[in-house]
């Protein structure tokens, strides 16, 4: 289906996309420089997805999903993962009550910070297995089941989560299952030296600029259905089913790829990566798809979702080169 129909005119789309700009402007405002990782953000939320956020403290993690929350007026939760937590402290509980008028006691649920638009679960892998999967339905069916009843979160609903790729003593790696729920894995490096005297002029002077409310949730959720309209011709997705199935070159051992890789990506890297290209298309004011945009988010969709041999991990290979090997294994499209 073509993206411009009666109830979608070319004006109502550029006014749409203006105001992406808007909102990224706006999170400019207090975010200095990381536009890749603000892109990439925005990116996930477009898509309807989760992003797992990787750095180390102090690089403004916490005040960029903030921000983001704070420019689109959506509700905003933050969650310290820590190795006490369990999934009640995240999902909620039912409480004993008692009706003062009647002397009878019931139960009532009491929700728990997963009910909110934006959740940012700080640190998930400082507690335990058993509370990391409190989020997984969450990720996958936007829904928690408490106490045997199944409950709708709110739309939008994005999960961003946090990791200190340096500290690992006493962490609890995520599975392989949950880490498959992120769309993006999203690296975070230190600013560039211009942006971090940037960051000192702001942050030890006055009072803290703020972002101006731009967006609201339907909205958002007006641009989610848009970028789903995205055009991606035939070659396009032949190219991903390519270089999504070529990460399964275990059975070709005497291949590069096939002594790098132990375990490949599964369809759901491929759906990842056609929706994260629609979305940047559509952040860059297109309304199709191009092979710059599967390239530059192949990275971010893949780099959680290849799991290293033992032979490339003595090598001391990198998933970034494994993913580099992978593009130049594979035969772009000739024309988008």
């Amino acid at each position: 289906m073509h993206i411009t129909t009666p109830e979608r005119t070319e004006q109502m789309i550029e006014q749409q996309q203006q105001a992406l700009a808007t909102l990224r402007a706006e999170i400019g405002k207090v975010i200095v420089g990381q536009q890749e990782v603000v892109e990439q953000m925005l990116i996930c939320l477009l898509a309807k997805g989760h992003a797992l956020l990787e750095g180390v403290p102090g690089l403004g993690k916490t005040l960029l999903v903030k921000t983001l929350a704070d420019a689109s007026s959506l509700a905003f939760k933050r969650v310290q993962f820590t190795p006490d937590l369990m999934p009640g402290d995240i999902l909620g509980s039912e409480i004993l009550e008692e009706d003062h008028s009647t002397g009878k006691r019931f139960f009532k649920f009491q929700a728990g910070p997963i009910f909110t638009n934006i959740l940012l679960a700080d640190e998930i892998n400082r507690t335990p297995p058993k509370t990391q999967a409190a989020l997984l339905e969450s990720m996958q069916e936007y829904s928690v089941t408490v106490a045997g009843e199944t409950m709708a979160l709110p739309d939008p609903y994005f999960v961003l989560a946090t990791q200190n790729p340096i500290e690992q003593a006493g962490t609890y790696p995520l599975p392989e299952a949950q880490l498959d729920r992120f769309l993006l894995n999203i690296h975070i490096d230190y600013p560039h030296e211009q942006d971090e005297v940037e960051i000192l002029r702001a942050t030890t002077g006055g009072a803290l600029e703020k972002p101006t409310p731009c967006m609201d949730a339907a909205q958002l959720q007006a641009l989610q259905k848009l970028v789903r309209e995205v055009t991606v011709s035939d070659a396009l997705y032949q190219y991903v089913a390519q270089l999504v199935r070529a990460t399964r070159a275990i059975d070709k051992a005497d291949s590069t790829l096939g002594q790098w890789i132990k375990w490949g990506a599964g369809p759901r890297a491929g759906q990842a990566l056609i929706l994260a290209a629609k979305a940047r298309a559509f952040l860059q004011q297109r309304l199709a798809v191009t092979r710059e945009d599967i390239r530059a988010l192949l990275l971010p969709v893949l780099r959680h979702r290849i799991l290293l041999s033992f032979h490339a991990q003595a090598d001391g290979v990198t998933v970034e080169q494994v993913i580099q090997a992978l593009v130049q294994s594979v035969a772009e499209p000739g024309a988008d």
